[in-house]
């Protein structure tokens, strides 16, 4: 609020749930949370019937969905919550273990995925927050298919 922020959206792509995200803001109405995460896996929560206060939209994906999964959880879920929240300020929360070369993880995304996302939320960043947005790494445990995707997530940021 002290720099103009009244609204905030962080959208959490890791492949992981943000379970403690998620508890921080469970009742603050001015921050929305929106996950996709590969479920089941590790901590076991981010069911879509997980709502907090109206402010949190869990997008679970089954193992083995794919580009066309996430990309349709991304359209139907998370960009119109975006859209209805309309945020002061977008925080990525910009984990890439859901790239098909990490060991942990079984959604198989590719680096354009990661940079189609991000084009995606600096579209709404640009509609709704005056082009505010801050992405922050997260996890990734292939370090090719992290090069991979850090380079198509900060090489779409630079285009703005």
């Amino acid at each position: 609020k002290k720099h103009g922020v009244e609204r905030v959206a962080i959208v959490d792509w890791d492949v992981h749930h943000g379970n403690g995200t998620q508890d921080i803001f469970w009742d603050d109405p001015s921050v929305l949370y929106c996950s996709t995460h590969q479920m089941p896996l590790y901590p076991g929560t981010g069911a879509k019937n997980e709502t907090g206060a109206g402010n949190i939209v869990n997008a679970p994906l089954a193992p083995q969905t794919g580009s066309e999964v996430f990309r349709d959880a991304f359209l139907s879920r998370v960009l119109p919550a975006l859209d209805n929240f309309a945020p002061d300020l977008i925080i990525i929360s910009a984990g890439f273990d859901a790239h098909h070369r990490d060991p942990l993880a079984e959604i198989n995304l590719t680096e354009d995925d990661f940079d189609w996302a991000t084009g995606q939320l600096m579209q709404r960043a640009a509609r709704h927050s005056g082009n505010r947005l801050v992405s922050l790494l997260e996890g990734g445990y292939d370090l090719q298919g992290l090069a991979f995707s850090v380079a198509a997530h900060v090489g779409r940021l630079m285009k703005g």
